[in-house]
């Protein structure tokens, strides 16, 4: 006997009720991307691992799922390098694509690859499937949704500022209570150089970035581990624990980076962007926060992090400033900023909190009856008009017995149905059924049209 199908941990299977949910996610945030006047693209599922190495650190890198080289991929590998069993110098003999793992440095390479064809300031929308070799949690998946949003060839801070806006509205239209984080890049570099490790920036931000996870300590032996001194992790701590609301957190910087540049223009750039955010009616809190850190290596000014204020699921949308991606790429002098969107956790918390109440999960508006050959033509016919008008409609395929047409409407959830048997067709009617109610009410055909538009179309 086969054993039973499954699918890989960490990926999952939508039926048609969470599609039709996942559908409004979806919708909602693809409007709002128009209606700031940002244009689609799409890229392949898969890039070569040139693209993609090295571009989102060390950790990142180990996460990124490989394609085997198609035919033979064991060709050309000498059996002592295969006896060795060194996964790092195998992998780049036997795989020379890897599955995506984020949009953006895909972005990246297309706008590089793209240049001649593209009009600066370039703002673009992406929404596809991502994978990461990540172990499977809560809210945690190896395949999953993301939709990006950023405008590229621009340094202007007012593309940080809409890009809040953006999350404010979107979040607004889903009805999820929010927090938008806010630190900048520039200014865990100054702070690197004030506690006297300048060149471990890395280091310090993917330790920094697991603070809310597992605890100050553990971030800080985590430090020490690493290499960074005891001096160091002191002298870290006052940045770390930093109180107060925003302005007083940027004057009290100011006093302890005096001696950085790079920290102050992190500063400078804060102010700038919260004096847009305080003179705004955005409906969400947005808060500086030092501890944000986002592990990922691109990052030169802003980023961003958005997390629900009624679910403890982890970060439902971020992203921020990157000036030196498409460099890697031979494109210098290009700076760009993005913040993702992760539908698969947006669609967790919506769920806990029964956001998805409301969506009715009827594919069709109106079932209408199959009485039998004699009769299609006329259902037919009943069909036509209905779409014309823009109803959903369906006709049962087959001339079963009307009780199991109707415990099909029922189990659908499908609102009407039409009975159009040979007493209808005699007289040129039709019978409609209000599954609800329960009620009937006999129409004749030439009347169809202004039924369907003052009863169903205006209650659908």
């Amino acid at each position: 006997m086969p054993s039973r199908p499954s699918i890989p941990k960490g990926t999952r299977d939508f039926s048609t009720d969470e599609m039709l949910k996942r559908d409004l996610i979806f919708d909602t945030i693809k409007q709002v991307f128009k209606l700031y006047g940002y244009q689609p693209i799409e890229t392949p599922a898969m890039e070569n691992l040139t693209t993609l190495l090295g571009k989102y650190g060390e950790e990142g890198d180990k996460l990124l799922f490989r394609i085997l080289n198609s035919g033979d991929f064991l060709a050309g590998i000498d059996n002592e390098d295969l006896l060795k069993r060194e996964p790092s110098k195998l992998s780049s003999q036997l795989s020379e694509k890897g599955l995506r793992y984020d949009l953006t440095v895909p972005f990246a390479r297309y706008v590089v690859q793209h240049r001649d064809e593209i009009v600066f300031p370039f703002k673009r929308y992406q929404i596809q499937p991502v994978w990461r070799a990540d172990r499977p949690q809560k809210g945690r998946y190896r395949e999953f949704f993301q939709c990006d949003v950023d405008v590229i060839g621009s340094d202007s801070l007012l593309n940080e500022y809409e890009l809040i806006e953006i999350i404010d509205d979107i979040f607004e239209r889903l009805k999820i209570a929010t927090v938008i984080r806010i630190n900048n890049r520039k200014i865990l570099s100054g702070i690197a150089c004030f506690i006297g490790e300048p060149d471990r920036i890395t280091d310090i931000t993917v330790a920094i970035d697991k603070l809310e996870k597992i605890g100050i300590q553990a971030v800080n032996e985590e430090l020490r581990d690493k290499g960074i001194s005891e001096e160091g992790v002191k002298k870290l701590q006052p940045f770390i624990q930093l109180k107060g609301d925003t302005w007083n957190k940027l004057s009290k910087l100011e006093e302890m980076l005096v001696q950085s540049e790079t920290g102050k223009r992190g500063i400078n750039e804060m102010r700038e962007l919260f004096t847009y955010i305080k003179n705004s009616q955005l409906n969400c809190r947005v808060d500086l926060d030092l501890t944000l850190a986002r592990g990922l290596n691109y990052y030169t000014g802003a980023i961003i992090e958005v997390r629900s204020k009624d679910v403890n699921i982890g970060s439902i949308c971020g992203g921020g400033r990157y000036d030196n991606l498409t460099g890697v790429f031979g494109l210098e002098g290009v700076s760009g900023v993005g913040v993702s969107f992760g539908a698969d956790r947006i669609y967790d918390v919506m769920n806990q909190l029964a956001l998805f109440d409301n969506i009715t999960s009827a594919s069709s508006e109106v079932l209408v009856l199959n009485f039998g050959d004699a009769e299609t033509k006329y259902a037919l016919k009943i069909l036509g008009i209905l779409r014309k008008l823009g109803i959903k409609a369906e006709l049962y395929p087959d001339p079963v017995k009307l009780k199991k047409q109707m415990s099909y409407a029922d189990a659908k959830k499908i609102p009407y149905i039409i009975i159009a048997g040979e007493e209808e067709i005699k007289t040129e009617e039709v019978t409609i059924k209000n599954m609800s109610s329960g009620e009937q009410k006999k129409i004749s055909l030439k009347d169809l049209n202004s039924y369907i538009l003052s009863e169903i179309k205006v209650k659908g």
